[in-house]
């Protein structure tokens, strides 16, 4: 059986005016045309939806149910086309976001939380991989968006820089340079360096080359296949020293110390980077960097 829309929607307004008249002036129908309505859905249903009178009508016990689902249907038909016009603008749908194990640490997390609260129709889902897995990820579509330290170099999509963030030196308490507030490059040269193989351990190393190795002088690094956690903890017992981001510091390790690292050009920065897939089509992919590019352009944390 197939109900027409409209004359739903005449008996609502029947039974809200209480005439046949007054409804069909509410809805810009000709009275007769309403009254046809109404009475076509009353052979199809087979039942009296309306006492008509002199004075008006009235609905019947299955007029009044009728009007009742009728006005659940009319809401659910409104809340799907506001859903609809949501998904189209971004504001509502899913959205499956991509980082790696050092992010979840650094100013990602307020990111996604401020989206979170500005569209809270819109139903993320934050999955937590190594770069190359999270490459693979945004081709296969498990992710709409990586956010990754550094720049996206396995990626050959469209990409954003995003923020960066200073590097500082992890130190024992009780090592001597722990005392400085701020450390050099090269007051470093002589240490070993204890890293992890995990994200972003890579980028750390390629960074502490560039700034201390040099012909038959490589600097020692070893690289454990342990949690950055587990290298803070070594560094505790005051094994080694090592490096992390800016947001590490905020871990809390009684016996390690923090300090910025700086040479000639200033502090060491790492950026972080976010890669999408160009035929991504989802629109709360594109409200997202909509978000990215107006309030986390480059920048420098403080």
């Amino acid at each position: 059986m197939n109900l027409d829309l409209g004359s739903l929607r005449s008996v609502i307004a029947a039974a809200e005016h209480g005439s046949f008249r007054q409804a069909a002036a509410a809805l810009n129908l000709k009275q007769s045309a309403l009254s046809r309505r109404v009475r076509h859905l009353e052979d199809q249903v087979g039942v009296s939806l309306f006492e008509r009178s002199s004075g008006g009508v009235r609905l019947t016990p299955a007029g009044a149910s009728m009007a009742q689902a009728a006005r659940r249907l009319f809401e659910e038909i409104d809340d799907m086309i506001k859903a609809s016009q949501l998904a189209d603008r971004g504001e509502a749908g899913v959205f499956k976001v991509g980082f790696g194990t050092a992010v979840s640490a650094s100013k990602v997390r307020s990111v996604l939380a401020d989206h979170i609260r500005s569209f809270p129709e819109v139903a993320m889902q934050v999955t937590e991989r190594s770069p190359a897995q999270l490459i693979t990820a945004l081709g296969s579509g498990d992710v709409d968006i990586a956010i990754m330290v550094g720049e996206a170099r396995q990626h050959s999509g469209p990409s954003m820089s995003l923020w960066s963030e200073r590097i500082v030196a992890a130190l024992s308490s009780r090592h001597p340079l722990s005392n400085s507030e701020v450390i050099d490059w090269s007051d470093l040269k002589d240490e070993t360096f204890l890293l992890s193989q995990w994200d972003p351990g890579l980028d750390l190393r390629n960074l502490i080359l560039r700034k201390l190795a040099a012909p038959g002088d490589t600097p020692r690094i070893e690289t454990w296949d342990a949690s950055n956690e587990k290298v803070l903890g070594m560094v505790e017992a005051g094994l080694h020293v090592s490096v992390h981001f800016e947001s590490w510091t905020s871990l809390a390790y009684t016996g390690v110390r923090f300090r910025e690292i700086r040479d000639a050009s200033g502090p060491s920065h790492i950026t972080f980077s976010a890669c999408w897939e160009e035929q991504n089509r989802n629109p709360a992919l594109a409200r997202f960097l909509d978000t990215l590019r107006q309030t986390h352009h480059p920048t420098t944390l403080t």
